[in-house]
Parts: C-alpha cells; structure tokens; sequence
C-alpha cells in the first residue's frame, strides 16, 4: 500500500516527458515572441509597432482557437496537432534568429514574427495544455506549476540574452538565440519520441494513477474518447454560462498584466537608475519560479478557485506598490508581478479540469482559453501605450490594481456549484445519466 502511495505522488518517466515538452513550448513563446518585443523592437519597426504585430497574431490565434473548439472532439491526435504548431514556431524561430538585422522594418522578419505570434501560441498554450489536461486530469495544478516555471525562467534570462546581444558593440541577436533556439527545439523532440495523446497508449496512468489495471485504464481512455465526441459543453452551450465568463475573464487578467508587463521591464526598470536591470530580472525569475509551483501545488490541495483567488490578490497588491513612485517599492512591486505571472498561465487549463468533466474537458478548454487570450494578445499594446503616457509606469500598475480588484469580485461570484447545476441540466436533455462526480469539485 505504501508503494502505491509512492507511484502516485511521482509523475512517471512519460509524465516527465510530457511536462518537459510542455514547458519547452512555454520558453519557445517567451523567447521568441518577448525577446524581440523587450529588447529588439527598436531594430524592427519601434516599441509600439512590434507589439501591434504581436497583438494581431495573437487575435488570429485566438480565432482558430475558438473555431477548433466546435470539433475539438472529433481531432483525432493532438499530439500530432501540436507537432505541427511547435515544427513552425521553431521554424519562424530560425528566422527571427538568423536574419540580418533590418535598422526598420523589414517584411521578411515581420512576417516570421507574425507567424510564431499565430503558431506559438497555438502550440504552448493550447495543444500541449489539452496533452496536460488529458493526462493529469486532477493533478493538472501541480503539474502546470511546474511546467509555467518556465515563464519566469526565460523572462528571468532575457538580461542574459539582451547582453549577448550587445556583446560586441553591433547587435548580434543569432548568438544570443542560438542556444535558446537549441533548447527549444530539444524539447520539441522529446514530445515527438516520447508523448502521445493519452498516457494509457504509452502505458502509462493517468494522473500516474496505478491502482487501475491496464485493461481498466484503456477501457476508461477508450470510453472517454467516445463520449468526447457526444459533450453536451458544446461552444455554445460554454459561451452562455455566466460562470465560465466569470473564470475566463479572471484568467485573462492575470494573463494581460503579467504577460504585459514582462514585455516592458526594461523601460520600467530604466526609469531608476539606482536598479540593475540583471539583478531585478534575477529576482523575477526566482520569485516567479516559487509563484509557479507554491500556487500550483494550492491549486491542487485546495482547489483553483481559491488558488486564484490568492493569486489575484498578489495582483493588487504588486499594483499598490508599482504606484509609489520609489525604487524599494518597485522591487516589491516586480517581486509580487513575478509570483501572480509565474501562476497565470496555470488557471486556464486547471479551471476547465477542475469544474467540467474529463470528456468535457477539452471543449471547455478550447473555448475558455482564447477567450484568457485575448486579453493576453492586447497586453503588451496597452502596456506600452500606458507607459507612454504623462504618468509612466505608475499608471500601468494603477490599471493593475484595478484589474486586481474587479477579478477578486469575479472569482468570487463564480460557483462550482452551479456549473454542476447546469451540467445536470445538458445532461438531462441529452439522455445521460447524471451522477454526483461534480459535486466534489473544490
């Protein structure tokens, strides 16, 4: 018995794999949509014409998104589909890499960006979260903890990257991606050898679950897969519940101003001159790392709602501090940012998971996440433009706490309870029997 207790708590050798893809996907979109925003936007149009771009791949993204979500049950591999994205986002990667540096706008680089803004985006933070979702059904909280480590990882990077890039005197971005891009494409072959659609078909459990047999476990994958293509969470059924609009808009938040703001750090960190931007950009990383795991193991322990609940008040309270127009409460302010950005890209794939049924997993998720996204795809465009202004940086943290305080009220009118409701409700039109297994959700 405690041997099985143990097999539980680890994740499995293809459980890691398929974390270590995850994660890689996430420090391909940091890399090399973030990168050239923060450090190279002056070479490649400015720093408000970049984001634009950014923004307008992101849309498009979100599109597909929410188009795929009407058959999301029907694809038949995902894995193969994300594949695919993350094979042209590395590729769109290459460019970005090795093309010689423009001094303006150039149509072969923005239209590289372009794409891995449109492709990056399908590929980290919805094909692989559905993988994350398939896999580790009730422990997807922890295991995207971990995985969003990478986030702070690679924005913890960007002073090492940005002084690479300047090593010589003349912008040499190839060397400095060079072994990001390396990286990049190491984990992209682990989730091609090692990662399929479900853990069963590798033999391994879901949520490394081993008190099933291996018959029962691909008798249980087997039912899913069929009753996926009959969910009563249809697009629209989704798009008409108020709890799904309350949870996605939150997650959306906590995505924009993150996100947005990690974009901008060099400018916001410029605007004192006592602070090094390497060292701040260290303590972004080491605090965003034990953001992302602390309030993933949470999400896990006591469920997500509380999880973001936590999370969103960090959020108002790095906007409190970015408003004092001090070195010190900058710090503390970033330092905040860092542990609420490290969680942020948790709660989409852990809300779907956690509130809806494992077969209704996916077309949940397939709507929930555009929707967070498309706040993720204006952030950088209204930071920079905030920023811009008379009031500076302090108005961009200003807006933050107000976000902060509209999300607290909206994660706290969201009911658990009432998705159940509802989920009788569809069900009992459909002919399908119902049951208590939403009853228990946290």
């Amino acid at each position: 018995m405690e041997q099985t207790q143990k097999q539980r708590l680890g994740f499995g050798f293809f459980g890691w794999m398929l974390m270590i893809f995850q994660g890689g996907a996430f420090f391909t979109q940091v890399v090399f949509t973030n990168y050239p925003m923060n450090i190279l936007a002056d070479f490649y149009g400015g720093a408000t014409f970049v984001p634009v771009v950014f923004t307008v791949g992101t849309f498009i993204a979100i599109i597909l998104q929410l188009i795929l979500s009407r058959f999301i049950g029907k694809i038949k591999n995902m894995k193969n589909l994300t594949l695919i994205f993350g094979a042209i986002s590395l590729a769109m990667g290459c460019v970005i890499t090795f093309y010689p540096v423009p001094y303006g706008v150039s149509a072969v680089w923005i239209a590289a960006y372009f794409i891995e803004s449109v492709c990056v985006n399908m590929y980290c933070t919805f094909t692989c979260g559905i993988l994350v979702g398939q896999w580790f059904p009730r422990r997807k909280g922890t295991i995207m903890g971990i995985t969003t480590i990478m986030f702070p990882v690679g924005n913890g990077l960007i002073s090492v990257f940005a002084a690479n890039v300047f090593k010589t005197g003349q912008p040499d971005p190839a060397s400095a991606f060079l072994p990001y891009l390396i990286a990049c494409i190491a984990t992209w072959l682990v989730g091609l050898i090692f990662v399929k659609d479900y853990p069963e078909q590798c033999g391994a459990y879901r949520d490394n679950d081993r008190s099933f047999t291996p018959e029962m476990a691909r008798k249980m994958m087997e039912e899913e897969i069929e009753n996926k293509k009959t969910t009563v969470w249809t697009t629209g059924h989704t798009l008409a519940n108020r709890d799904f609009w309350f949870i996605s808009i939150v997650c959306g938040f906590l995505l924009m101003f993150s996100v947005g703001m990690m974009t901008q750090t060099a400018a916001i960190v410029g605007q004192f001159e006592s602070l090094n931007y390497a060292t701040v950009m260290m303590l972004i990383m080491i605090f965003g790392i034990i953001g992302s795991y602390v309030l993933g193991v949470i999400d896990t322990a006591i469920g997500t709602k509380k999880a973001i609940a936590i999370a969103v008040v960090i959020m108002i309270l790095s906007g409190v501090f970015g408003m004092i127009q001090n070195a010190g409460c900058l710090i503390v302010s970033l330092i905040l940012l860092a542990v609420f950005m490290g969680a942020s890209s948790n709660f989409t794939v852990s809300a779907a998971a956690q509130y809806w049924r494992r077969e209704d997993f996916s077309s949940v998720f397939a709507c929930l996440n555009p929707i967070a996204n498309i706040f993720n795809a204006i952030a950088p465009t209204v930071i920079a433009f905030l920023l811009y202004t008379s009031l500076g940086y302090r108005l961009c943290f200003a807006v933050t706490a107000i976000c902060g305080v509209i999300s607290l009220i909206l994660i706290l009118l969201f009911s658990g309870k009432h998705v159940k409701e509802v989920d009788d409700k569809y069900r009992q039109e459909a002919g399908k029997a119902l049951d208590d297994e939403l009853s228990s959700r946290k």
